[in-house]
Protein backbone atom coordinates (compact mmCIF):
# COMPACT_ATOMS: atom_id res chain seq x y z
CA UNK A 1 0.00 0.00 0.00
CA UNK A 2 1.44 3.38 -0.98
CA UNK A 3 2.06 5.88 1.85
CA UNK A 4 0.14 9.14 1.75
CA UNK A 5 2.25 12.13 0.66
CA UNK A 6 3.50 14.34 3.47
CA UNK A 7 1.31 17.33 4.25
CA UNK A 8 2.75 20.52 2.82
CA UNK A 9 3.22 23.43 5.20
CA UNK A 10 0.98 26.36 4.29
CA UNK A 11 4.07 28.38 3.44
CA UNK A 12 4.89 25.91 0.67
CA UNK A 13 1.44 26.23 -0.91
CA UNK A 14 1.64 29.97 -1.46
CA UNK A 15 1.91 31.50 -4.94
CA UNK A 16 4.90 33.70 -5.83
CA UNK A 17 5.10 37.16 -4.31
CA UNK A 18 7.40 40.13 -4.91
CA UNK A 19 6.76 41.35 -1.39
CA UNK A 20 7.66 39.67 1.91
CA UNK A 21 6.40 36.38 3.33
CA UNK A 22 7.07 35.14 6.86
CA UNK A 23 5.91 31.89 8.46
CA UNK A 24 4.91 31.80 12.14
CA UNK A 25 5.23 35.57 12.29
CA UNK A 26 4.75 37.25 15.69
CA UNK A 27 1.75 39.59 15.65
CA UNK A 28 1.27 40.53 19.29
CA UNK A 29 3.91 43.24 19.45
CA UNK A 30 2.50 44.89 16.31
CA UNK A 31 -0.85 45.51 18.06
CA UNK A 32 -1.50 48.42 20.37
CA UNK A 33 -2.45 45.99 23.14
CA UNK A 34 0.91 44.19 22.71
CA UNK A 35 -0.71 40.75 23.09
CA UNK A 36 -1.55 37.77 20.91
CA UNK A 37 -0.13 34.82 19.03
CA UNK A 38 1.54 34.52 15.63
CA UNK A 39 0.24 34.53 12.09
CA UNK A 40 0.57 31.15 10.42
CA UNK A 41 1.87 33.14 7.45
CA UNK A 42 2.26 36.92 7.28
CA UNK A 43 2.19 38.38 3.75
CA UNK A 44 3.21 41.93 2.91
CA UNK A 45 2.60 42.55 -0.82
CA UNK A 46 4.80 45.00 -2.69
CA UNK A 47 1.88 46.84 -4.31
CA UNK A 48 -1.64 46.38 -5.65
CA UNK A 49 -0.53 44.34 -8.66
CA UNK A 50 1.43 42.01 -6.39
CA UNK A 51 -1.57 41.58 -4.09
CA UNK A 52 -3.91 40.86 -7.01
CA UNK A 53 -1.66 38.20 -8.51
CA UNK A 54 -1.15 36.58 -5.12
CA UNK A 55 -4.85 36.35 -4.30
CA UNK A 56 -5.76 35.18 -7.79
CA UNK A 57 -3.48 32.14 -7.41
CA UNK A 58 -3.98 31.48 -3.69
CA UNK A 59 -5.85 28.19 -3.06
CA UNK A 60 -9.41 28.94 -1.97
CA UNK A 61 -9.17 26.70 1.10
CA UNK A 62 -6.60 29.08 2.64
CA UNK A 63 -8.25 31.82 4.68
CA UNK A 64 -7.23 35.45 4.33
CA UNK A 65 -7.31 38.01 7.16
CA UNK A 66 -6.26 41.62 6.62
CA UNK A 67 -4.90 43.82 9.40
CA UNK A 68 -3.96 47.47 9.31
CA UNK A 69 -2.27 49.54 12.00
CA UNK A 70 -3.60 47.02 14.59
CA UNK A 71 -4.79 49.88 16.79
CA UNK A 72 -8.32 48.53 17.22
CA UNK A 73 -7.51 44.83 17.29
CA UNK A 74 -7.17 41.86 19.62
CA UNK A 75 -5.12 38.97 18.24
CA UNK A 76 -6.04 35.93 20.31
CA UNK A 77 -3.26 34.02 22.06
CA UNK A 78 -3.41 31.01 19.75
CA UNK A 79 -2.61 33.15 16.73
CA UNK A 80 -4.27 33.39 13.32
CA UNK A 81 -4.57 30.47 10.91
CA UNK A 82 -4.10 30.95 7.18
CA UNK A 83 -2.70 34.08 5.55
CA UNK A 84 -2.58 37.41 7.34
CA UNK A 85 -2.19 40.35 4.97
CA UNK A 86 -0.61 43.60 6.03
CA UNK A 87 -0.41 46.53 3.62
CA UNK A 88 2.61 48.70 4.30
CA UNK A 89 5.05 50.08 1.70
CA UNK A 90 3.43 50.33 -1.68
CA UNK A 91 0.08 51.22 -0.08
CA UNK A 92 0.85 54.48 1.73
CA UNK A 93 0.79 57.11 -1.05
CA UNK A 94 -1.27 60.25 -0.40
CA UNK A 95 -2.28 62.72 -3.11
CA UNK A 96 -4.39 65.87 -2.78
CA UNK A 97 -6.38 67.83 -5.34
CA UNK A 98 -8.79 70.76 -5.19
CA UNK A 99 -11.55 68.96 -3.34
CA UNK A 100 -10.23 65.70 -1.98
CA UNK A 101 -7.51 63.31 -0.94
CA UNK A 102 -6.63 59.93 -2.48
CA UNK A 103 -4.84 57.71 0.03
CA UNK A 104 -3.50 54.20 0.03
CA UNK A 105 -4.94 51.76 2.54
CA UNK A 106 -1.72 51.71 4.54
CA UNK A 107 -1.64 55.49 5.04
CA UNK A 108 -2.26 56.44 8.66
CA UNK A 109 -5.44 58.40 9.35
CA UNK A 110 -3.52 61.15 11.15
CA UNK A 111 -1.09 61.49 8.22
CA UNK A 112 -3.99 61.90 5.80
CA UNK A 113 -5.47 64.59 8.05
CA UNK A 114 -2.12 66.39 8.11
CA UNK A 115 -1.75 66.27 4.32
CA UNK A 116 -5.28 67.65 3.90
CA UNK A 117 -4.62 70.46 6.36
CA UNK A 118 -1.36 71.43 4.64
CA UNK A 119 -3.25 71.59 1.32
CA UNK A 120 -5.96 73.81 2.82
CA UNK A 121 -8.61 71.07 2.66
CA UNK A 122 -11.20 71.02 5.43
CA UNK A 123 -13.64 68.34 6.55
CA UNK A 124 -11.06 65.64 7.32
CA UNK A 125 -9.65 66.96 10.60
CA UNK A 126 -11.58 64.28 12.52
CA UNK A 127 -9.14 61.69 11.15
CA UNK A 128 -6.39 62.99 13.42
CA UNK A 129 -8.39 61.65 16.36
CA UNK A 130 -8.60 58.10 14.97
CA UNK A 131 -5.61 55.82 15.51
CA UNK A 132 -5.40 53.54 12.52
CA UNK A 133 -5.00 53.41 8.75
CA UNK A 134 -7.30 54.36 5.88
CA UNK A 135 -8.01 50.76 4.85
CA UNK A 136 -9.23 49.89 8.32
CA UNK A 137 -11.15 53.17 8.56
CA UNK A 138 -13.10 52.30 5.41
CA UNK A 139 -13.66 48.69 6.48
CA UNK A 140 -15.28 49.71 9.77
CA UNK A 141 -16.62 53.19 8.88
CA UNK A 142 -14.38 54.74 11.51
CA UNK A 143 -15.47 58.02 13.01
CA UNK A 144 -14.88 60.47 15.83
CA UNK A 145 -15.30 64.12 16.74
CA UNK A 146 -18.28 64.75 14.50
CA UNK A 147 -17.11 62.96 11.36
CA UNK A 148 -16.94 59.51 9.87
CA UNK A 149 -15.81 57.83 6.66
CA UNK A 150 -19.34 57.41 5.32
CA UNK A 151 -19.75 61.21 5.27
CA UNK A 152 -16.68 61.87 3.16
CA UNK A 153 -15.93 58.79 1.04
CA UNK A 154 -16.21 59.19 -2.72
CA UNK A 155 -14.97 55.70 -3.59
CA UNK A 156 -12.81 52.87 -2.40
CA UNK A 157 -10.76 50.47 -4.51
CA UNK A 158 -10.93 46.90 -3.25
CA UNK A 159 -9.25 43.67 -4.29
CA UNK A 160 -11.54 40.65 -4.00
CA UNK A 161 -10.55 37.11 -3.09
CA UNK A 162 -10.19 36.16 -6.77
CA UNK A 163 -7.73 39.00 -7.41
CA UNK A 164 -10.26 41.29 -9.07
CA UNK A 165 -9.91 45.05 -8.66
CA UNK A 166 -13.18 46.95 -8.13
CA UNK A 167 -14.09 50.55 -7.35
CA UNK A 168 -17.07 50.97 -5.03
CA UNK A 169 -18.88 54.19 -4.16
CA UNK A 170 -20.02 54.90 -0.62
CA UNK A 171 -23.56 53.96 -1.64
CA UNK A 172 -22.41 50.61 -3.00
CA UNK A 173 -20.53 49.80 0.19
CA UNK A 174 -23.60 50.31 2.34
CA UNK A 175 -22.18 51.94 5.45
CA UNK A 176 -23.73 51.58 8.88
CA UNK A 177 -22.62 52.71 12.31
CA UNK A 178 -19.01 51.46 12.61
CA UNK A 179 -19.72 48.98 9.82
CA UNK A 180 -19.12 48.60 6.07
CA UNK A 181 -20.64 45.89 3.89
CA UNK A 182 -17.69 44.62 1.86
CA UNK A 183 -17.37 41.26 0.06
CA UNK A 184 -15.93 38.44 2.21
CA UNK A 185 -12.12 38.63 2.47
CA UNK A 186 -12.04 41.73 0.26
CA UNK A 187 -9.07 44.05 0.82
CA UNK A 188 -9.38 47.83 0.69
CA UNK A 189 -6.33 49.17 -1.16
CA UNK A 190 -7.12 52.85 -1.84
CA UNK A 191 -9.79 55.44 -1.13
CA UNK A 192 -10.78 58.95 -2.15
CA UNK A 193 -12.09 61.24 0.57
CA UNK A 194 -14.03 64.41 -0.27
CA UNK A 195 -12.89 67.65 1.28
CA UNK A 196 -13.55 71.34 0.93
CA UNK A 197 -11.39 74.42 0.64
CA UNK A 198 -10.45 75.91 3.98
CA UNK A 199 -7.95 78.04 5.86
CA UNK A 200 -4.89 75.93 6.78
CA UNK A 201 -4.49 77.80 10.08
CA UNK A 202 -8.10 77.16 11.08
CA UNK A 203 -7.85 73.50 10.10
CA UNK A 204 -4.64 73.16 12.11
CA UNK A 205 -6.35 74.75 15.11
CA UNK A 206 -9.28 72.32 14.78
CA UNK A 207 -6.87 69.41 14.75
CA UNK A 208 -5.06 70.77 17.79
CA UNK A 209 -8.38 70.97 19.65
CA UNK A 210 -9.15 67.35 18.74
CA UNK A 211 -5.74 66.19 19.96
CA UNK A 212 -6.17 68.09 23.22
CA UNK A 213 -9.65 66.66 23.80
CA UNK A 214 -8.44 63.14 23.05
CA UNK A 215 -5.47 63.48 25.39
CA UNK A 216 -7.72 64.78 28.18
CA UNK A 217 -10.42 62.11 27.91
CA UNK A 218 -8.69 58.91 26.73
CA UNK A 219 -5.79 56.78 28.00
CA UNK A 220 -3.75 57.49 24.89
CA UNK A 221 -0.41 56.63 26.50
CA UNK A 222 -1.53 53.21 27.73
CA UNK A 223 -1.48 49.86 25.93
CA UNK A 224 -5.05 50.09 24.76
CA UNK A 225 -7.08 49.49 21.64
CA UNK A 226 -9.47 52.38 21.24
CA UNK A 227 -13.19 52.27 21.98
CA UNK A 228 -14.11 48.75 23.08
CA UNK A 229 -17.85 48.78 22.36
CA UNK A 230 -20.12 50.57 19.92
CA UNK A 231 -22.44 53.12 21.45
CA UNK A 232 -26.02 51.79 21.56
CA UNK A 233 -28.62 54.12 19.98
CA UNK A 234 -28.96 57.34 22.01
CA UNK A 235 -26.64 55.96 24.72
CA UNK A 236 -22.98 56.00 25.65
CA UNK A 237 -21.23 52.69 26.23
CA UNK A 238 -18.95 54.23 28.86
CA UNK A 239 -21.93 55.40 30.93
CA UNK A 240 -23.49 51.94 30.87
CA UNK A 241 -20.19 50.45 32.02
CA UNK A 242 -19.71 53.11 34.69
CA UNK A 243 -23.21 52.50 36.03
CA UNK A 244 -22.41 48.83 36.76
CA UNK A 245 -19.18 49.62 38.59
CA UNK A 246 -16.90 48.76 35.72
CA UNK A 247 -14.39 51.60 36.23
CA UNK A 248 -11.04 50.08 37.19
CA UNK A 249 -12.34 46.49 37.04
CA UNK A 250 -9.57 43.94 36.40
CA UNK A 251 -9.14 40.47 34.99
CA UNK A 252 -5.58 39.15 35.11
CA UNK A 253 -3.38 41.87 33.67
CA UNK A 254 -6.25 43.64 31.91
CA UNK A 255 -8.07 46.62 33.39
CA UNK A 256 -10.97 48.90 32.54
CA UNK A 257 -9.51 52.38 32.20
CA UNK A 258 -10.08 54.70 35.15
CA UNK A 259 -10.00 57.61 32.70
CA UNK A 260 -12.54 56.32 30.16
CA UNK A 261 -14.52 53.17 30.89
CA UNK A 262 -15.00 52.23 27.24
CA UNK A 263 -11.25 51.56 27.00
CA UNK A 264 -9.49 48.39 28.13
CA UNK A 265 -5.83 48.47 29.11
CA UNK A 266 -2.99 45.99 29.21
CA UNK A 267 -1.31 46.89 32.50
CA UNK A 268 1.79 45.02 31.37
CA UNK A 269 1.06 41.35 32.04
CA UNK A 270 -2.25 40.82 30.24
CA UNK A 271 -2.92 38.08 27.73
CA UNK A 272 -5.37 38.45 24.88
CA UNK A 273 -7.68 36.15 26.85
CA UNK A 274 -7.52 38.55 29.82
CA UNK A 275 -8.51 41.52 27.67
CA UNK A 276 -11.27 39.78 25.73
CA UNK A 277 -12.53 38.09 28.89
CA UNK A 278 -12.73 41.43 30.69
CA UNK A 279 -14.76 42.82 27.80
CA UNK A 280 -17.14 39.87 28.06
CA UNK A 281 -17.41 40.46 31.83
CA UNK A 282 -18.54 44.01 31.11
CA UNK A 283 -21.06 42.83 28.54
CA UNK A 284 -22.59 40.44 31.06
CA UNK A 285 -22.77 43.11 33.78
CA UNK A 286 -24.45 45.63 31.47
CA UNK A 287 -26.86 43.02 30.09
CA UNK A 288 -27.88 41.95 33.60
CA UNK A 289 -28.40 45.52 34.82
CA UNK A 290 -30.08 47.12 31.83
CA UNK A 291 -30.95 44.43 29.29
CA UNK A 292 -28.69 46.18 26.76
CA UNK A 293 -26.36 44.06 24.65
CA UNK A 294 -23.06 45.86 24.04
CA UNK A 295 -21.48 45.04 20.69
CA UNK A 296 -17.72 44.91 20.26
CA UNK A 297 -16.15 47.72 18.25
CA UNK A 298 -12.67 46.27 18.69
CA UNK A 299 -12.02 43.58 16.12
CA UNK A 300 -10.99 40.18 17.50
CA UNK A 301 -9.23 37.62 15.31
CA UNK A 302 -7.55 34.26 15.70
CA UNK A 303 -8.03 31.34 18.05
CA UNK A 304 -7.61 30.99 21.83
CA UNK A 305 -4.39 29.54 23.21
Amino acid sequence: MMAAPAMLHLFDRLPPLRGRVQADAPLGQTTWFRVGGPAEVLVRPADVADLRAFLADLPLDISVTTIGAASNLIVRDGGVHGVVLRLLRGFTAIETDDDGVVAGAGALDVTVAEHAAAAGLGGLAFLCGIPGSIGGAVAMNAGAYGGDIADCLDWADIVTRDGGLHRLTAGQIGFGYRHASLPPEAVVVRARLRARAGDPKQIAAEMADIRTAREASQPVRARTGGSTFRNPPDMKAWELIDNVGGRGLMRGGAQVSEKHTNFLINTGTATAADIEGLGEDLRRLVQAASGIDLHWEIRRIGVPA
